[in-house]
């Protein structure tokens, strides 16, 4: 997939904020798995939930597993402007590297087929080399990171608030998503209010 320019619409895999709020024009968007790669608590944020001298954490694409998310296919004709717009939204500290991966849509059902089909879709992989990556944190640390820990986009508990609610919304129970907010809520309770 030649992600910058081309003549043809393209598709938009998100895991995180993207399956709730896009921000870009779509013509459909439709439920999608993503194999190889897990939806994790693996990124350093400095920038939008966190700061350098108090880190929060973002999503990341953690390799093994598969994931659930959300697949937007974009217009040919939008597609400069999008990809320019999830450049900056995505990209602010180069954390994570654009590729093209196959993703599996859920069918719909408007065509008629009950089955599903495969797309290349623009997907942005967690960069395991960035200073950024956190790698296998355990839930304890990861709670502690996002406990109190705000950014350019607010607190990070409503991050991860808005994933457990859509995953809900979704159908999906994430059951570690669920404990891991349960822990930040009960630490961010009990400290001090400033």
């Amino acid at each position: 997939m030649d992600l910058e320019g081309g003549g043809e619409d393209r598709w938009v895999f998100g895991y995180g904020s993207l399956m709730w709020r896009p921000g870009f024009p779509f013509i459909d968007r439709r439920t999608a798995v993503l194999h190889g790669r897990r939806r994790a608590f693996c990124i350093y944020s400095v920038h939008h939930r966190g700061t350098y001298e108090r880190p929060g954490l973002v999503l990341g694409l953690a390799p093994g597993g598969a994931v659930r998310g959300m697949a937007y296919r974009v217009a040919a004709s939008e597609w400069p402007d999008v990809y320019a717009y999830l450049r900056e939204r995505e990209q602010p500290t180069e954390t994570y590297f654009e590729t093209s991966r196959e993703v599996k849509l859920d069918a719909d059902g408007s065509d008629g087929s009950d089955g599903q089909r495969k797309v290349p879709a623009l997907v942005f992989l967690s960069d395991m080399k960035h200073s950024q990556w956190a790698g296998a944190l355990t839930l304890e640390q990861q709670a502690a990171l996002i406990a109190g820990a705000k950014g350019l986009s607010g607190p990070n508990i409503d991050y991860l608030r808005d994933l457990v609610l859509h995953l809900r919304e979704g159908g999906v129970r994430d059951v570690a998503m669920e404990k891991l907010l349960k822990m930040v809520e009960a630490i961010e309770s009990t400290a001090p209010q400033s």
